[in-house]
């Protein structure tokens, strides 16, 4: 369950923040201008990979096998998939009730944002993309940080 804390935390999670009921055009969404479906496959994996290889947030990867961590990943992808306006069904947890108990900390979040920005900065996410991705991160803030 910590890893889906880390995970959610930054990029997954933002994820349920979108409208289900405003759904941009296909031509327009984030989705599509992120480069589809295997683009977000590839910052997931990058993004996780960054996360589980930090001292100070590799605590949450602890103690999962690797078919747990294939299925979480997968549900981040899909919960991304889903929130960027892509064809995916996201059919995991909401962020509050994925990140309760954790413990999760305000150096936590600045930390896994970070990682985020790097991992964006590597695929060369234009800036207009980057922002929407990081306001969609930041709405979560609230479900997922409970300790300052």
């Amino acid at each position: 369950m910590k890893l889906i804390t880390a995970l959610a935390a930054c990029v997954i999670a933002f994820a349920v923040a979108a409208p289900a009921t405003a759904q941009p055009t296909a031509a327009t969404t984030l989705y599509k201008r992120l480069g589809g479906y295997d683009a977000l496959a590839a910052v997931t994996d990058d993004f996780v990979g960054r996360l589980a290889g930090d001292p100070g947030l590799s605590r949450f990867f602890v103690g999962h096998s690797t078919d747990s961590l294939k299925r979480i990943r997968q549900l981040v992808v899909d919960q991304l998939c889903f929130a960027m306006g892509g064809p995916c069904v996201y059919i995991g947890r909401d962020t509050k009730t994925t990140h309760a108990g954790l413990g999760i900390t305000e150096k936590d979040w600045e930390t896994s944002v970070k990682h985020l920005v790097a991992t964006l900065d590597k695929f060369n996410v234009p800036a207009k993309e980057k922002e929407e991705v990081l306001t969609l991160a930041t709405t979560l803030k609230k479900d997922i940080v409970e300790k300052p």
